[in-house]
């Protein structure tokens, strides 16, 4: 295997194409209206997804457009029809986990390449091979491989096949994401596209000769939440991830905020450009995780790659995700002249409290709000009014997608 390693980021909507490509993607991925897995994730019109695929090559970024649902025989018809009109150039290659879909692709777009997607289960280097030999070109490994594992694929597989791994994000507590529970418990097929995430939910266990009496089996004083997972966080072992035979490192959160893709995007890359500056001297920056810990998360876990699921199945059993930080505003042009970012309001912020700017490269800087103006350049104490336009003085120039960032916030209830 040669080649620098792969940063892929989730890019769920235009915005968050953009701060992922900012922030120091190398790929992104996404999805049209149909035919991806995240429903409700915002998500591409086909005008949106034209635009972003110049988007992302004028910045030397590649697009993958997942195309990744279980297809039934309704979907067929248009699905077929969606590939026909794609735009051209189109995307870099398509993300399937389908045979049908993956043929689909073939007979219409035989010039996109094709991604087998972590929901094909793959786990073995014969069925890499199989894939490779129908011409796929890449693989997006089952989540349930061990290091030691994807060493043994590496070894046996033909060296131009791509090997892509998850690094960071939200786990599933369903073997590479193939759940029914939203089409029992919802009516939504999580297969298609539209999980409801029942996983999140509480439970209660209820005797059949009781059906009354339901009784909470206690994990913690709010109930039990047993099928809820933990959080993906490797950061630490980028060393490990790269001479097991990845090429790409995936960030899990097409469904997330765009602050969280620039969050997780910007620590990964600071951490493969250190790997690749000084390979033997590898130490994760203790900043990477603060700035990690502060996007909302479940407790961070190394998945799959050190323990066998059977050993540990990274149950979170909580119903609180973690936050330590809260967005407050965007920055959305910066004026030399006067020293003044034009911000769009996330949160609320008023006179007098500290924030933190971050932007798309360097440490981060601490801001004393002082001198807010509205658009007018009349004073203002606060901006209380979502997406408000005002102006912020900066002791030092704020590139357009940097974000103002407010320390303290703990917690909130999951999503």
């Amino acid at each position: 295997m040669a080649g620098p390693i792969e940063l892929l980021a989730p890019a769920g909507n235009p915005e968050k194409l953009r701060l992922a490509i900012q922030y120091g993607a190398d790929a992104v991925y996404l999805a049209g209206l149909d035919f991806g897995l995240r429903a409700y994730g915002g998500n591409f019109t086909p005008d949106e997804l034209a635009a972003a695929i110049i988007y992302a090559r004028e910045h030397q970024v590649k697009t993958y457009l997942a195309l990744n649902i279980l297809a039934h025989p309704g979907d067929l018809a248009g699905l077929r029809q969606f590939v026909r009109d794609l735009p051209d150039p189109g995307p870099d290659a398509a993300i399937v986990s389908d045979p049908g879909v993956f043929a689909i692709l073939r007979e219409e777009r035989p010039e996109i390449r094709l991604h087998i997607s972590t929901q094909a289960s793959v786990t073995n280097d014969r069925t890499c091979c199989f894939w490779h030999d129908q011409g796929a070109s890449r693989i997006v490994l089952a989540r349930e491989l061990t290091l030691a594992e994807i060493r043994r694929i590496r070894e046996n597989i033909p060296p131009e096949l791509e090997l892509e791994g998850f690094v960071h994000g939200a786990m599933c507590m369903a073997y590479s994401g193939r759940c029914l529970l939203a089409n029992f418990l919802s009516g939504r097929d999580s297969n298609r596209g539209q999980c409801s995430q029942p996983c999140r939910w509480r439970y209660h266990l209820v005797d059949e000769n009781q059906p009354d009496r339901p009784l909470t089996v206690t994990a913690d004083d709010r109930g039990s939440y047993f099928f809820s997972s933990r959080d993906l966080c490797l950061i630490e072992h980028i060393p490990e991830l790269i001479a097991a035979g990845l090429n790409s490192l995936k960030i899990e959160g097409r469904g997330k905020s765009a602050f969280y893709a620039a969050t997780t995007v910007k620590a990964y890359r600071e951490a493969l450009d250190r790997y690749a500056a000084d390979p033997a001297g590898y130490a994760a920056d203790p900043v990477w995780l603060d700035d990690l810990r502060k996007t909302v998360h479940r407790e961070f876990d190394t998945g799959f790659y050190f323990t066998e699921p059977q050993r540990d199945p990274k149950i979170f059993l909580s119903d609180t995700s973690q936050r330590e930080a809260a967005v407050v505003g965007i920055i959305k042009a910066w004026l030399p002249e006067s020293g003044l970012a034009l911000v769009e309001q996330r949160n609320k912020i008023q006179e007098g409290e500290t924030v933190e700017l971050v932007r798309p490269r360097g440490r981060h800087v601490d801001i004393r709000i002082a001198g807010l103006l509205d658009l007018e350049r009349k004073p203002i104490a606060s901006t209380p009014h979502p997406l408000m336009l005002y102006y912020l003085p900066l002791p030092e120039a704020a590139a357009p997608g940097s974000f103002l960032r407010r320390l303290g916030d703990k917690d909130r209830p999951m999503n």
